[in-house]
């Protein structure tokens, strides 16, 4: 990334370590201290910042709006790692886990109610429309939170139930951070959407390729344990495609590993990896992540600012589209 990214990764480093740090008590406010520690891509408040800078505007207008969205997505983390059970988060032990389910409860509402004084923040004439994205973009990922757990209890889940369900889970947020930084920057409607929508194919395509890393990454650089998504039946893209593509052995099979509650973790995860390979799924779910990051590049194509302007963006898009992490 350019050294100009590089300056905005710092700049929201710097500002979330002031974020809830005189306030008490500890017991609150040291777990949601702690999510926020853990580092992660911080990709929501940079892409605040980039947007900002995309229309030629002070980029330092974004830091209050950018900690709204990277507290309130470290929230969302928080609640959901506790809805999922999970151990790990960047290689670290959970709030839950560290703590107990309570602290991951309340301490995820205080973030919350921090999140939205963040927000409060931006100039007065903007903020009916910032807080308006905002609060819809928050509601649209309770939705899609809930859409999760209920595909827990289905089996006939479909891909376009699944596409809608990580568009609100995770890719309204990146398209939320993208407009903020748009409407800070006084853009026309037609290009603050356009970004939106690049956002929305973005993440579509960032989680479709989480899921992929799940299964097929390697866990000293992704973060958290391998087959994770298998061991917990979570209705990932992969596994309702093989339960779609299977032949009658496989499914069989496949419905016998999802209905037990006892059994060998590493063979459970070995024997629906092995199906994901006879089903060519790996390479199908690659070629549905390119779909989605060629859609938004076509979004960002049509915002009217020059290509040199552009560059970061793209540069950032590849950058999600081929990590291992």
């Amino acid at each position: 990334m350019t050294s100009k990214v590089t300056l905005f990764e710092k700049r929201i480093g710097e500002a979330l370590e002031h974020v809830l740090l005189e306030e008490q008590p500890l017991t609150l406010f040291d777990p949601a201290r702690y999510i926020l520690s853990l580092g992660g891509k911080r990709l929501r408040p940079l892409l605040t910042f980039m947007a900002v800078d995309l229309f030629g505007k002070e980029p330092e207008m974004a830091v209050n709006p950018a900690l709204a969205i990277e507290i309130f997505h470290n929230f969302s983390l928080l609640h959901d790692d506790l809805m999922d059970k999970a151990d790990m988060r960047r290689g670290n032990p959970t709030v839950h886990h560290k703590w107990n389910a309570n602290s991951a409860i309340l301490s995820g509402d205080a973030m919350v109610i921090e999140a939205y004084r963040y927000i409060a923040k931006v100039p007065t004439e903007l903020l009916p429309d910032i807080l308006h994205i905002f609060s819809t973009t928050a509601m649209e990922i309770c939705k899609g939170q809930q859409y999760d757990m209920d595909f827990e209890q289905r089996m006939d889940v479909s891909e376009t139930e699944y596409i809608e369900m990580i568009r609100l889970k995770t890719a309204v947020l990146i398209g939320c951070a993208l407009k903020i930084g748009a409407l800070l920057a006084n853009a026309s409607p037609q290009d603050a959407d356009a970004l939106y929508r690049y956002g929305i194919n973005i993440g579509l395509a960032f989680q479709l390729k989480d899921d992929l890393l799940d299964v097929y990454g390697d866990p000293k650089t992704f973060g958290k344990k391998i087959g994770g998504d298998i061991l917990s039946n979570k209705k990932t893209y992969l596994l309702i495609k093989a339960l779609k593509n299977a032949n009658a052995t496989q499914r069989k099979e496949i419905d016998i590993w999802l209905s037990v509650t006892q059994f060998d973790p590493e063979a459970k995860i070995k024997f629906v990896k092995n199906v994901y390979d006879d089903l060519n799924l790996k390479s199908i779910s690659e070629n549905l992540i390119e779909k989605y990051y060629l859609a938004s590049l076509d979004c960002l194509s049509s915002i009217n600012v020059s290509d040199d302007r552009k560059k970061d963006l793209i540069e950032l898009s590849e950058n999600l589209m081929y990590r291992e992490k």
